[in-house]
């Protein structure tokens, strides 16, 4: 019989935390996996406090996740290097700007034949144009990557609420392995073979789901919000399209819970959303609102679609794309927020 999978999780915040609780419980009771799974946790103070103290004798993260105990065998490591120590699988769920320091740490110190998961919804721009986060880390770590993505808020997970959610996975040994150690009764998991197309909607729909944001701060109505999911919809299958070149980019992939379904959750609930509508009411910059509202965790829409732009411009493709145009030229470039409206009234798709 093979040796029980250890698992590791890099990272702790709200939607990590939510995802120690599923996968600490299936590790304690499915003989597939060590019992004992290792959590990375950013050491910081709290009531003062470590917060890698409070997690392991309380087992709740009381800065990220309050009010949701963690099972006794989630272990938090305050050391990078340590936690990922002899891990099989390794969980990456931190905020995508901290992706390329985290892997030069434990490039040298992780097992050669591990496998990932991310859990990153952004992609990285670099002279070549796009990198979803799973090939930057396989590039610099060498190791097989796969991707969980859905409509998954994270507090609703951890209050255990039904929900869905797709694993993209090619390897057809993995797939299954994976499943058992995320699958619950209340969060059912699909796997798919188009493990990019399945992250590219990861991150692209936080884009959306500023713009969804601006039209809730603006007091437009669900009518408007549904155009916004559409044409929304309509540029990330375009933008799939034309990115995502390993293989076939299928519309049933778009109708998993990591394309239509996080799209739709993340523009109705969700940070993305949330900031883009105080953006709209307050005037306020993003970088203000991120500190005032999300106590320490990290925005994604808004450097996501200065990535994306960036990408399109180097293939002159910008005008193709105008509600992730129009996100971006009002978060970086001061244009007003009642610009997003007249970029739904010009849509492409009505001429």
């Amino acid at each position: 019989m093979a040796a029980p999978k250890k698992i590791c999780l890099i990272g702790s915040g709200n939607w990590g935390s939510a995802i120690a609780k599923i996968v600490g419980s299936n590790a304690a009771k499915i003989p597939t996996f060590d019992k004992t799974v290792s959590m990375w946790v950013f050491e910081e103070m709290v009531n003062g406090r470590k917060l890698t103290e409070i997690i392991n004798q309380d087992h709740e993260n009381v800065k990220y996740l309050p009010g949701h105990k963690l099972p006794p065998n989630v272990l938090a490591v305050p050391e990078l290097v340590d936690a990922v120590k002899g891990a099989d699988i390794l969980v990456f769920v931190i905020p995508h700007q901290f992706v390329h320091r985290v892997c030069d740490t434990i490039k040298d110190h992780i097992k050669k034949d591990a496998v990932g998961v991310s859990l990153i919804k952004g992609v990285d721009e670099g002279p070549e144009g796009l990198k979803l986060i799973s090939e930057v880390i396989r590039g610099k770590l060498g190791i097989t990557m796969t991707v969980l993505m859905g409509a998954n808020i994270a507090n609703e997970v951890a209050e255990e609420k039904f929900c869905e959610t797709t694993i993209g996975c090619k390897d057809k040994v993995n797939g299954p392995i994976l499943k058992e150690m995320m699958q619950t009764t209340n969060f059912r998991v699909t796997v798919v073979e188009e493990a990019d197309v399945v992250e590219i909607c990861g991150a692209l729909k936080n884009i959306v789901a500023v713009g969804a944001g601006f039209c809730d701060g603006l007091g437009y109505g669900d009518n408007t919000k549904a155009a916004v999911i559409r044409l929304g919809l309509m540029e990330m299958i375009a933008f799939a399209k034309v990115f995502c070149t390993a293989g076939a980019v299928s519309s049933s992939t778009f109708l998993e819970s990591c394309g239509i379904a996080d799209l739709v959750t993340t523009c109705y609930g969700g940070r993305n959303r949330k900031i883009g509508e105080a953006f709209a009411k307050t005037g306020k910059s993003i970088e203000e609102l991120e500190i005032e509202m999300l106590n320490g965790q990290k925005l994604q829409g808004p450097p996501t679609a200065h990535e994306v732009h960036n990408i399109l411009q180097l293939k002159k493709m910008v005008d193709k794309f105008p509600l992730f145009n129009a996100v971006y030229q009002i978060c970086y470039k001061g244009h007003p927020v009642k610009e997003f409206i007249s970029c739904l009234q010009n849509h492409p798709e009505h001429m």
